[in-house]
């Protein structure tokens, strides 16, 4: 095993060294890809959210449940939403 020492005085550059960082510029909206998520994604992804905050921990076996859940109506999902909001006492 070799001892080793810290240097005794901080290595000095006489010019500035470059990184190689530099600025991007903004993006260009005309030549975004456009992306639409599907409404089933993202009742699941509420959903999730919502028993999170509720403090309910979806177990393993709630994945199939909360998928099929999230297939239904818009308006079950509102009623749905609705109802946990007002059994857990918060508001979004």
């Amino acid at each position: 095993m070799h001892p080793t020492t810290a240097p005794t005085t901080a290595p000095t550059h006489s010019r500035p060294r470059d990184t190689g960082d530099f600025l991007l510029r903004p993006p260009d909206p005309a030549r975004r890809v456009p992306c639409r998520a599907d409404p089933v994604d993202l009742r699941r992804l509420d959903l999730l959210a919502l028993l999170t905050a509720a403090g309910i921990a979806p177990s393993a076996g709630d994945r199939a449940a909360i998928e099929q859940l999230s297939v239904l109506p818009g308006s079950v999902h509102t009623a749905l939403h609705r109802w946990l909001e007002q059994a857990y006492g918060f508001c979004r």
